[in-house]
């Protein structure tokens, strides 16, 4: 009797294209978006337009079964953390979640950072972190011995974020050199905007940047891209910009950066965009939040084709499965 074999139905192996190194990525902590040049970030894009096919057809691979993640927030999180926790999951990997939980865990009890780095290392083959202070996700590192990503360190940097942003803007509008792109809301405390701008840098845009004069963009992070050589302008009001802009980058006024809760009062509500305003905008433009949103974006706007902070949120997911896979060797 002749035995038929029958090919699988669905190989990922098959999708992904043959890759036999991850672009200096694998073992890497991702702490900064200085690791990343055009190269790189070519790489990662691509890596991430692979997830994306792959989870558009079957769901799920079992790429990184058998590794382990561990999720530790010390700060609130539903976007970051469910993000990385589905790419795990959908990668095939698993997942020790330590986020809203973390006043239950040790820490609560005095623990050192660099102890419960220590201590989930035993356990996991990578460590996303959190935490409310500037630089504390390379202390973690540098205890380490599994890669550490960094998902924003207090009013630092937010790399992922970022990788996530300039990767929407190329896939809404399919190109990122020649953008004029407009930053409006919290660019002192944003770190989003941080990594986003020096992303940026490497790119041929045009940057605006909207704030009041108590949020203005950082001067070391200005002088970075004055040094860059880009067109870059400030001012109060998104009506100097709202005309031209190809990428309108919209945040929050962060209140728990406040010392002073009387400051926050007066510039929480400065900028509202509003579907009247987008009447002024073009037609092949892109409105984009990292979430959450507090007011500064009004909820008749979501129905605007150019609202794109939605699928921006599902962008996220993919480029962490891309940077998961990276670090663990399986690109």
């Amino acid at each position: 009797m002749q035995t038929t074999i029958l090919e699988p139905l669905f190989n990922f192996e098959n999708l992904v294209k043959p890759v036999h190194h991850s672009n200096g990525l694998t073992g890497q902590d991702i702490i900064s978006v200085s690791q990343f040049d055009r190269a790189r970030l070519a790489y990662i894009f691509s890596r991430a337009h692979e997830m994306r096919e792959m989870v558009g057809r079957v769901g799920s691979t079992d790429l990184l079964r058998g590794f382990i993640l561990a999720c530790l927030f010390y700060e609130p999180s539903t976007r970051t953390s469910a993000s990385f926790i589905a790419a795990m999951e959908r990668l095939g990997g698993s997942v020790i979640p330590i986020t809203q939980g973390v006043q239950f865990s040790s820490v609560s009890k005095g623990e050192t950072l660099a102890d419960t780095i220590r201590t989930l290392e035993q356990y996991a083959d990578v460590i996303v972190l959190r935490h409310p202070e500037t630089g504390s996700v390379q202390i973690a590192a540098d205890y380490a011995n599994v890669p550490v990503i960094n998902a924003g360190d207090g009013i630092g940097e937010h790399p992922t974020q970022a990788l996530l942003d300039l990767f929407t803007i190329q896939e809404e509008l399919g190109t990122i050199d020649g953008l004029k792109i407009a930053m409006v809301g919290d660019l002192r405390y944003g770190r989003t905007v941080h990594s986003l701008t020096k992303l940026l840098t490497q790119y041929r845009v045009s940057l605006r940047f909207v704030s009041p004069e108590i949020l203005r963009l950082p001067l070391v992070i200005m002088n970075e891209v004055i040094d860059a050589g880009l067109d870059v302008r400030e001012t109060h009001d998104v009506a100097d910009v709202i005309g031209d802009a190809d990428v309108l980058y919209v945040t929050r006024v962060q209140k728990e950066r406040f010392s002073d809760l009387a400051q926050y009062e007066e510039v929480k509500n400065l900028y509202e965009i509003t579907s009247e305003l987008l009447t002024k905008a073009k037609q092949k433009m892109v409105v984009m939040h990292p979430l959450p949103r507090v007011g500064e974006i009004h909820y008749n706007v979501d129905s605007d084709p150019r609202a794109a902070y939605f699928r921006q949120v599902k962008n996220g997911m993919y480029i962490r499965m891309a940077l998961l896979a990276a670090v663990l060797g399986k690109a």
